[in-house]
């Protein structure tokens, strides 16, 4: 189960860290996406921590790369999405996901409820 909040409103240029909290998975072995769905638009990758198969994989959309870092703190089980500079453009309601290897080519995806971010110009 995933717990996602943090979201809120900011002014551009200011700062949010978002937070995914997990229970009852292990996040050191699995992979943790954030997603964003703009009103109108698809959803939409920003950011990503693969550890299926050990491979500590981050990885950024153009968007996001600058700005947004997401970190892992194991002790409390939870998944976190710094955003700094943000932009109007960032407005969205943002997701985490959480993807688990179950074996062979099959895995499980567990979606954590939206959390809204809306920056302001």
């Amino acid at each position: 189960q995933l717990q996602a909040s943090g979201g809120g409103l900011v002014q551009a240029g200011g700062s949010l860290r978002l937070s995914c909290a997990a229970s009852g998975s292990n996040l050191t072995i699995n992979r943790i996406d954030w997603y964003r769905q703009a009103p109108g638009k698809a959803r939409e990758l920003v950011a990503s921590l693969n550890n299926i198969g050990n491979i500590g994989r981050i990885t950024y959309a153009d968007s996001a790369k600058g700005r947004f870092t997401i970190s892992r703190d194991d002790a409390k089980d939870t998944v976190y999405l710094q955003m700094n500079s943000l932009k109007p453009e960032d407005t969205a309601v943002y997701y985490c996901k959480e993807t688990e290897w179950i074996g062979g080519q099959n895995f499980k995806d567990y979606w954590g409820q939206g959390t809204q971010v809306t920056v302001s110009s």
